[in-house]
């Protein structure tokens, strides 16, 4: 796996013409436009202090029309003021406007790839640590690879517009330059290498302080932390993350920064400020081959030209290297690969059919033993089938199998004589509502909350909301905005009027099997009665499985399935379990009589 992920990796510069790519498709005139100024930004100074500087001085030298200086400034004056002007209105009026958009076109790209990953994908620690850091590092990729693009297209037209000028004076400064670049210039890719290394490390660690930020800022852990003294373990625990992040730090500064030093003082203290000035001192004082023009041309422009060589070989390198690496994790995300895969056929809603189960075993990526082991069950058509169980009994694994969120290790799925997999995911999918243990709202109105989309049918809308037992009165009715994201005056929803709306998507959905994970939790016993009463009523032309540990929603199932550790221990209807006398009649007991002891 780790060779093949080798072998797959793409050059530094592939990678940079890769988002360079990305970026002039959302983009083309920022690209551009970042093009003509880095070519603005370097190159019309730094000819100016080579070919204007010489002009000036051999004018004096020669004592021809001194006027001419006053010409040549006066152009000079006017490219600067020209590049200026141009610079500042492309920052000002385009840049700031056209990054932003880039940015959220970027992210699209990124949120569209997630939206097709398998949620096994997300039970994989190396695999959200890249996710998390390159959706982190979208917006700081984007400008600073912008920054060195722009750098790197103008040291390019520098280095050949004054190379070309000095190799007329003397070509022997650019053999010094180019060998003290050489000696020296294969630090930069360690030091690349390593400033990649710490990014990476950094994103582990600081995912851990992260999670301590949500603890102290979300409202889901507000009454825990208000409530019991878990503040002092938590801050505790925050600090040592944070010293964690601390030596990371320290741990790289030290080899990047003696590498850094190493590099600079060989190529720019020895090289550029001590054997370069003495070879143009020779070459003036004692070979009387350069005039006084000559020689000013000469050294400004070699020191142009190291500067953009030491540039485009070591400093940008050394921070290609780094971004390379970067828009690798970017490239291999987007080409992620994902195991549940369209079949080639598509599955009609209709009326529900016969379901299923055989042989059916699973286990999630990095465990030994089995969620799930050999469950074979058959669904008739519009029956009503509850789930029941101990925590981590795989009931929910279950579920999720049969949404196909996840393909079974062994075994398969049945519907209307059909595997699942033979048919595309999303018209599997589509043909089954879903209210989750772990639902979520989201930051819309009310109505696109419950048909999770934009268009919606009120009347349906308000239906499903009434079924669902939510009775809190809204002032914009379904057009009430929940959560405060994009609006400040958003409603906030109690837990038990949240689940109330997670609930409504299940009657709201047109399709013939509902699947319910703990749909009651959150409800008191009244609410929870008229719910599946609601359910009953609004559920007579669908196939229904549902998941509970209140055993008094089980009652009216046609079928109870009874999981314990993978397995499926007993079946039947609540009189048949009941008369058994196993597992479900001691769960059913023992609740009831926290129920009779309450009373």
């Amino acid at each position: 796996m780790k060779e093949k992920k080798l072998k797959n990796r793409h050059s530094m510069f592939s990678n940079i013409f890769f988002f360079v790519k990305l970026l002039f498709e959302i983009s083309p005139g920022l690209v551009i436009g970042e093009f003509v100024w880095g070519i603005l930004m370097h190159v019309p100074p730094r000819l100016i202090g080579v070919i204007g500087v010489k002009y000036i001085i051999d004018t004096v030298e020669s004592g021809e029309n001194l006027e001419r200086i006053f010409v040549a400034v006066g152009i000079i004056a006017l490219i600067v003021i020209l590049s200026n002007a141009f610079t500042w209105v492309f920052r000002e009026f385009f840049w700031n406007m056209e990054r932003e958009r880039v940015y959220y076109g970027l992210n699209k790209k990124l949120y569209a790839k997630a939206r097709q990953l398998d949620e096994e994908s997300y039970d994989n620690p190396d695999f959200y640590n890249n996710f998390i850091l390159t959706i982190e590092s979208s917006s700081d990729n984007i400008q600073n690879l912008l920054g060195l693009v722009r750098n790197y297209v103008g040291n390019i037209i520098l280095l050949f517009s004054i190379g070309s000028v000095l190799l007329t004076i003397d070509p022997v400064c650019l053999v010094i330059i180019l060998f003290f670049i050489g000696v020296f210039s294969p630090i930069s890719k360690k030091i690349g290498n390593l400033q990649m290394e710490r990014r990476i490390d950094n994103t582990k660690y600081h995912r851990r302080s992260d999670y301590f930020q949500r603890i102290f800022y979300l409202q889901d852990y507000c009454k825990e932390v208000r409530m019991n003294d878990i503040s002092p373990l938590l801050i505790e625990r925050y600090n040592d993350a944070a010293e964690d992040v601390v030596k990371n730090q320290r741990r790289y500064f030290k080899k990047i920064d003696s590498l850094y030093m190493i590099q600079e003082s060989g190529i720019q203290i020895f090289g550029f400020m001590f054997v370069l000035p003495l070879y143009l001192g020779y070459c003036v004082l004692v070979k009387n081959s350069l005039s006084a023009g000559e020689f000013v041309a000469a050294f400004n422009g070699a020191f142009s030209i190291a500067s953009s060589i030491n540039f485009l070989t070591v400093w940008a390198v050394a921070i290609f290297s780094e971004r390379g690496k970067m828009i690798e994790k970017y490239r291999e995300f987007l080409k992620a690969d994902f195991k549940i895969r369209d079949g080639e056929k598509n599955a009609e809603k209709g009326s529900p059919k016969e379901i299923k189960i055989e042989n059916l075993s699973f286990t999630y990526e990095g465990n030994s033993e089995p969620t799930l082991k050999n469950i074979s069950l058959t669904i008739k058509p519009y029956e009503k089938i509850a789930l029941v169980g101990y925590n981590g009994a795989g009931k929910t694994t279950l579920t999720n199998l049969i949404l196909r969120l996840y393909d079974p290790t062994e075994g398969r799925i049945v519907v209307d004589g059909e595997d699942i997999r033979n048919v595309t995911v999303d018209s599997h999918r589509d043909r089954f509502a879903a209210v989750f243990q772990d639902f979520q709202l989201f930051s819309c109105n009310v109505g696109e909350n419950v048909a999770l989309d934009k268009n919606y049918d009120r009347a349906r809308v308000e239906a499903a909301l009434d079924n669902s037992g939510f009775g809190k009165k809204l002032k914009s009715g379904t057009e009430t905005e929940l959560l405060r994201e994009f609006d400040d005056e958003g409603v906030m929803l109690s837990g038990g009027e949240s689940q109330k709306v997670a609930i409504a998507r299940a009657f709201y959905k047109d399709c013939p099997y509902v699947i319910l994970d703990e749909p009651s939790a959150n409800l008191d016993p009244v609410a929870e009665y008229n719910l599946n009463r609601a359910m009953t009523e609004a559920s007579d032309n669908k196939t229904v499985i549902f998941i509970s540990h209140r055993l008094s929603t089980t009652v009216h199932a046609d079928r109870i399935y009874v999981m314990e550790k993978g397995r499926i221990i007993e079946s039947g209807s609540h009189e048949e379990l009941m008369e058994q006398n196993g597992t479900y009649a001691y769960m059913f007991n023992l609740q009831a009589e926290k129920y009779k002891d309450k009373m």
